[in-house]
């Protein structure tokens, strides 16, 4: 129910709700500005995870007549808003950290904002770790930029619950706002990860090298029916990944043959990568022989 991209994101919504009322509630009654940072925080993981929420639905939405290759950059542009929402939150927070440090100010009932910080991160450590699996099975830049936020709460809340726990200790209120600030500081690396990887994909940026080893190796596999190939080019957008290629033919192949060397091939790479759509163009061997001998040509990409 929860495993795939709609459902993950709409567990995640319930649970966050969740810990947006709980720590609201106590950061009002403890005066605390590091759960008030937190409360921020998971305030923007709402609106980021309603926007995933949006995203998902759209990017599995098949290929249409607009949008032939489909809908799946959506989810890119959505982490990028995501990210710019995470960078406003670090700025919040940052500024009411240091107006705190200027002002002073004491903390009270420090017992329920150990007890709300623990139960944050535990609760965020699961959802982050479901988000994070769901993510990866369904190659899905949305739901990776939520799991992401929800990590950097998991370290925050710990922070949080240890600025308590020696406030409690030693009365040090000072603490408070010095622990915000080092929130503040994960959720701005947290922007800067989502918005990299975002930028990648929709800027086409190739497969990783791995999978390009892969649909290599895949093509030299054939070396016994084509003479070569070469201009390959690759990106990804979503969960599908585009390839383009060229094949170089023996001059004697006839285009049924050329035909279905090419679909042996594309089936066997998205065997090996699956979600691909492989485009194929055929050229002859350019080299003038007496009579090509296929089996005993060399690759040459």
């Amino acid at each position: 129910m929860f495993s795939t991209r709609s459902g993950a994101a709409r567990l995640a919504l319930g649970t966050i709700i969740v810990l947006i009322v709980v720590k609201a509630i106590v950061a009002v009654a403890t005066g605390s500005i590091s759960i008030t940072a937190q409360t921020t925080d998971s305030f923007l993981d709402l609106i980021a995870i309603i926007i995933a929420l949006f995203a998902v639905r759209i990017a599995v939405m098949p290929a249409d007549e607009e949008h032939p290759f489909g809908h799946a950059k959506v989810e890119g542009i959505a982490a990028i808003v995501q990210a710019v929402l995470i960078v406003g939150a670090g700025g919040f927070i940052v500024y009411s950290a240091i107006r705190r440090i200027v002002d002073g100010a004491t903390v009270e009932m420090t017992e329920a904002g150990i007890g709300v910080m623990l139960f944050s991160t535990v609760v965020s450590f699961f959802l982050a770790r479901h988000l994070s699996r769901v993510s990866r099975s369904t190659r899905s830049l949305a739901l990776e930029a939520s799991a992401r936020n929800i990590t950097a709460d998991i370290y925050s809340a710990a922070g949080v619950l240890l600025a308590m726990v020696v406030i409690r200790i030693t009365g040090l209120a000072i603490l408070d706002p010095v622990i915000a600030l080092c929130v503040a500081i994960l959720i701005f690396k947290s922007a800067y990860d989502v918005i990299r990887k975002s930028v990648e994909e929709l800027a086409d940026t190739r497969l990783p090298e791995e999978e390009e080893k892969t649909l290599t190796a895949t093509i030299i596999g054939y070396r016994g029916q084509l003479t070569g190939f070469h201009a390959i080019r690759s990106r990804r957008a979503g969960d599908q990944r585009f390839i383009d290629l060229h094949l170089v033919m023996p001059r004697n192949a006839s285009l049924e043959e050329a035909h279905a060397m090419c679909d042996r091939l594309e089936e066997d790479i998205k065997a090996r990568l699956p979600g691909t759509s492989v485009t194929i163009h055929c050229e002859p061997c350019r080299v003038e022989c007496a009579e090509c001998y296929v089996v005993s040509c060399s690759i040459r990409q």
